[in-house]
């Protein structure tokens, strides 16, 4: 026989009983499933007159699309490739394969690099962080090609990682050619693929945001010439020119056109809006800032991270009398219709007791989320140890135990 346990939740306290206001909140690094309503509840593309061919807007907590359009359409991506260039050095980073303090040499192959640069020459060095400035600021191809060197030994196993990384995203509408995005045949994705990858690195490494919000920055050139300074402009304006603005990346070849990912956060909801062949900065920045301000007065949150502690369950015929039991993940729902989400309730759904053996991990109940009764999700409640079952020896045991004073 199960029993039920109400629990009226809010988000900053989670208490028996109470209703609370609920709000958003972010967990980093934990892919959370959303319902399906939460997953297709997505505005049409006519609604936001947005003029660029392809585009995309995504919640980055949860990775719900929110707007889309064209958005699988394969298109060459210019400099917007250097999301996935910076998420292999952070891989890198996170490996502790480099560290931001290594020394960088540039060859002559990666100071050979055209369109944006930060003008290197053969033989310069610099450290790891001050290409990550270079590549997140300037958008510089030449950096680009000296970290891939740096990272993989040379450009073109670099692009074979990003390949394999854009796989295990699911980024089924890329290959990459080059690590910076010239334009080069066969160099494609999709306003798609672009918000998988800035989810992975806003997600997994926010630390980004550190570089690909400094708007301008002074690096220092040092060669056999002597020393000379050199200034970092930042190329996407939005860092300037919009209030929530958190990054990402800007791009521009004459093929591609103006492309950006950029990102934003507002009250711990951060969005991710990926604009590709748009005619101008101008067009380029203002459909950016049209999906950015759309999803942030539409999107909702509600999140249980779970701060309620659950009871041990009794255990029989086991080698303990109890075992202990906890959430298996956070819970996180998103509505993309603006809808007061202060009715959702949680109900515990437990056996009385259990009968070893138990395994920790296993499942032991869930818990049930409803919006004003229609059920929106669960999570499993699972066992936090494992309780082997007892044998006639143990029994044994307890009942000597009983009687010896």
């Amino acid at each position: 026989m199960k029993f039920m346990v109400s629990i009226l939740l809010g988000l900053n306290l989670l208490v028996q009983g109470t209703v609370l206001p609920a709000s958003s909140c972010f967990i980093p690094n934990v892919t959370i499933p959303l319902s399906p309503a939460a997953q297709t509840d997505t505005a049409p593309a006519a609604d936001l007159n947005i003029s660029a061919p392809s585009a995309i807007l995504m919640e980055a907590s949860t990775g719900a699309v929110v707007y889309e359009k064209n958005s699988h359409e394969a298109r060459h991506p210019a400099s917007v490739t250097k999301i996935m260039t910076l998420l292999l050095i952070f891989d890198a980073l996170s490996s502790k394969q480099i560290s931001l303090d290594d020394t960088v040499t540039v060859s002559e192959y990666a100071a050979s690099m055209g369109g944006s640069q930060v003008f290197l020459e053969p033989g310069e060095t610099q450290t790891v962080e001050t290409m990550i400035k270079c590549i997140s600021v300037a958008s510089a191809n030449d950096a680009c090609v000296a970290m891939a060197e740096h990272v993989a030994g040379s450009e073109s196993e670099f692009v074979r990682m990003m390949n394999e990384r854009a796989k295990g995203l699911g980024m089924n509408d890329t290959n990459f050619v080059n690590c910076c995005g010239l334009d080069a045949d066969g160099h494609m994705t999709s306003a798609n693929d672009i918000a998988l990858m800035s989810r992975e690195l806003i997600t997994k490494y926010p630390k980004i945001h550190d570089y690909c919000t400094i708007w301008m920055e002074n690096i220092t050139h040092t060669t056999a010439k002597g020393s000379s300074e050199f200034g970092l402009t930042n190329t996407n304006k939005l860092i300037k020119h919009y209030q929530y603005a958190t990054g990402l990346k800007t791009g521009f070849t004459n093929t591609a056109m103006y492309c950006i990912s950029a990102t934003a956060k507002k009250d711990d909801m951060e969005l991710i809006a990926v604009i590709m062949g748009a005619p101008d900065i101008k067009s380029r920045s203002a459909d950016a800032t049209t999906l950015l301000n759309y999803g942030f007065g539409k999107c909702r949150i509600y999140c249980d991270s779970h701060e309620d502690k659950l009871d041990d369950l009794p255990v029989e015929k086991g080698l303990a009398d109890s075992v202990g039991i906890i959430y298996q993940r956070p819970f996180q729902y998103m509505t993309t219709d603006g809808s007061d989400l202060t009715g959702i309730t949680k109900s515990i759904e437990l056996p009385e007791n259990v009968t070893a053996p138990v395994k920790k991990g296993n499942t032991a109940g869930k818990a049930v989320y409803s919006l004003n009764g229609t059920p929106i999700g669960s999570v499993n409640i699972v066992y936090a140890d494992t309780v082997d079952a007892a044998d006639y020896k143990d029994y044994f045991c307890r009942t000597l135990l009983y009687f010896v004073p």
